[in-house]
């Protein structure tokens, strides 16, 4: 039977799934809508893709590191309680090792990248895993490094992913836990943009409090200000966690050069639930 636009379009808009999906499914029965409707929610895919205008804001980042590559990904999901379930960590788990061995240019290639493991799209693993899960899962973002890689993640909330020059593993590791307490944004002042010194110089001069100075003596204090802040946002100028009388700098001298990392913290810039636990349970038993 020939499967018509119009057909695919009445199947969308009774299920929301997919127009692919719509399409596969009625190819399978033979253009019968109402089993066609059945096959999708047998698979799951009508309900999980209702559930993709919902909120995620949970979740949880994963990494993976190999010999000489690593990975690390976010993974989003609507509450907290899910982010601990066994089955989404493994997904995260999974899909940071995919990133690392596959190394997809970015997220929508991720997603059409077959898994090695079980022969599926990413996509539709993902579709599964909503069905069985119950929630809206997203892949947010991932980096992947080539080289002498490190990572440390802490709790799924906060990830750090570390490239340096050499391999030392438990420096590295120090090295990460820091990034993850300490938040630095740049390795070293070479890294800071014009820019962003410019800016932060505007702001200080700006203060009440220097008002009424001289203008050459207001630009010292602002300069000696400027570098205290930059100091702080850079890696190798913060004091070690560990050892607050040592820099990082201090730390790393002899042993091996930071090229690059990143941090990612759960959810940061995306918009969070407002309703609570209890709210939700109530919705359900009404819906």
């Amino acid at each position: 039977m020939n499967i018509t636009a119009t057909m695919v379009k009445e199947l969308r808009d009774k299920t929301g799934a997919g127009m692919m999906d719509a399409k596969k499914a009625l190819v399978e029965v033979d253009g019968d809508m109402e089993k066609a409707m059945e096959v999708l929610r047998q698979k799951g895919i009508a309900s999980a893709d209702k559930k993709m205008g919902r909120i995620a804001a949970e979740g949880r980042i994963g990494s993976f590191v190999g010999e000489g590559f690593g990975a690390m990904i976010e993974i989003n999901c609507e509450t907290d309680f899910v982010a601990k379930n066994a089955e989404f960590i493994e997904l995260t788990n999974g899909l940071a090792e995919l990133v690392a061995n596959s190394n997809p240019a970015d997220v929508d290639a991720l997603l059409a990248t077959t898994c090695p493991k079980c022969g599926k799209l990413v996509s539709d693993v993902i579709k599964e895993k909503i069905a069985s899960i119950g929630e809206k899962i997203t892949v947010r973002r991932f980096v992947r490094y080539e080289g002498n890689t490190s990572t440390y993640i802490h709790n799924g909330k906060i990830g750090v992913l570390l490239l340096t020059d050499n391999k030392d593993e438990t420096l590295s590791k120090d090295i990460c836990l820091h990034i993850a307490s300490s938040a630095p944004e740049f390795v070293s002042r070479a890294d800071i943009p014009a820019s962003v010194i410019e800016e932060e110089t505007r702001i200080e001069m700006g203060k009440e409090d220097l008002q009424k100075k001289p203008e050459q003596i207001r630009a010292k204090i602002v300069e000696g200000r400027v570098n205290k802040l930059m100091a702080q946002r850079c890696l190798v100028e913060q004091p070690f966690v560990k050892n607050p009388d040592q820099t990082i700098e201090q730390l790393i001298s002899g042993k091996l050069n930071i090229v690059k990392f990143d941090r990612f913290v759960l959810g940061e810039g995306l918009e969070k639930r407002s309703d609570n636990f209890a709210d939700e349970v109530m919705s359900q038993l009404k819906g």
